[in-house]
């Protein structure tokens, strides 16, 4: 009975998998990127599903044949063989239920994007800079195994090292979907270098990561940007005292939720080429914009984002990376491990899985499957 209610969950998805096969190659589709896009994920999502149900079904009906064979077959052989097939399918289809269940649950349309990383240092001064250094440094060595690629771009150093603030965006496969587990504010629990008497203190960093928008998500009428130029500060000789690459931008915006029109101000200096960071203060404009306008998108999140955007008290903590004990603690899903030094150098992959499984299960309990 359940098999047969699963099954129906799935009635109508290889016809609409056709049409959208179909409409796909259209040339009136191709020209409507936003269509197109749209449908492309469409497509590999249905794709995906199809593959499972297909083995699925292939797998309950190996099952049923081989219960025929063993009640009704009297060659020897042959039931061992009956019996053999019976295990292996009733071995596999609780696997592939799951499977199927996961894949019905909606994704999250953000979750292939890129992603906009935001570090911030919180409560604790320069302690608090140092911390957002370090955690900056955890999720570059943690793009570097995932062989994404990190641009920093804008970045505000801390008096003693680290980063008061920092800002970049990280490109590569299912970036967002995740990272996102990242935003909240992040705690830390160690003896400063600036500590004369070997006392722990407490220290915060805010991180926030956001989809990054592509062009087609927002309307910007680039026209009414107004544009100026600088000359970039920090390492790099003296082509960076002399050149004006650095790029700022201003955008009178009217913000959807208050009516009232905003002017929005984003500085990149990110590479000495004065094009390129224009380029990418549009794309953070975009983000920017597009973070602010889906209303739908922050209502999913309301409680993930106001720990996301918190100012970094010490209450709103999502982990805490406790040095003298070696041990982080994510307080979401209760879940401690004791290996600090490894972690900081970006082996973080075992308690995002424990955070995604965790999602996926209140999905599953949401969606009654």
């Amino acid at each position: 009975m359940a098999e047969n209610m699963l099954l129906s969950r799935l009635e109508g998805l290889d016809s609409r998998f056709e049409e959208v096969s179909t409409l796909i190659t259209d040339p009136a589709v191709i020209s409507d990127q936003t269509r197109y896009v749209r449908l492309t994920k469409e497509y590999h999502d249905l794709e995906r599903i199809l593959i499972v149900k297909k083995e699925y079904e292939s797998t309950l009906h190996n099952l049923e044949e081989s219960k025929i064979i063993l009640a009704e077959e009297s060659d020897e052989e042959m039931r061992a063989l009956a019996r053999e097939e019976i295990e292996s399918c009733s071995t596999r289809l609780p696997q592939l239920e799951e499977e199927i269940k996961l894949l019905l649950i909606p994704a999250d349309p953000d979750d292939s994007k890129n992603a906009v990383l935001e570090i911030r240092g919180g409560t604790g001064g320069d302690e608090a800079a140092l911390f957002a250094g370090d955690l900056f440094r955890m999720y570059q060595k943690y793009a570097e195994k995932k062989g994404w690629q990190l641009a920093i771009s804008s970045v505000s150093e801390g008096a003693s090292g680290g980063f008061k603030e920092i800002v970049c965006s990280v490109t590569g496969d299912g970036v967002y979907g995740t990272l996102k587990y990242e935003s909240g504010v992040h705690r830390v629990q160690r003896v400063p270098v600036t500590e004369t008497q070997g006392r722990v203190h407490t220290s915060a960093a805010t991180v926030a990561v956001l989809p990054e928008a592509q062009e087609f998500d927002v309307e910007i009428h680039e026209g009414e940007i107004k544009w100026d130029t600088f000359r970039s500060g920090g390492a790099g000789g003296q082509n960076v005292n002399k050149v004006e690459s650095g790029v700022r931008l201003r955008y009178n915006w009217k913000n959807p939720n208050t009516d009232k029109v905003e002017e929005i101000l984003i500085e990149c200096t990110e590479t000495r080429d004065q094009p390129k960071n224009k380029e990418r203060a549009l794309s953070r404009l975009r983000t920017f914009i597009y973070d602010k306008e889906h209303q739908k998108y922050l209502d999913d999140i309301a409680s993930k984002r106001k720990t996301m955007v918190s100012t970094g008290d010490r209450s709103a903590k999502i982990r805490t990376y406790n040095y003298p004990q070696g041990r982080i603690t994510d307080h979401r899903i209760n879940y401690t491990i004791y290996n600090l030094p490894a972690f900081m150098d970006g082996d973080i992959q075992e308690c995002i899985d424990r955070l995604t499984v965790a999602e996926n299960a209140e999905k599953l309990k949401e969606a009654e499957l």
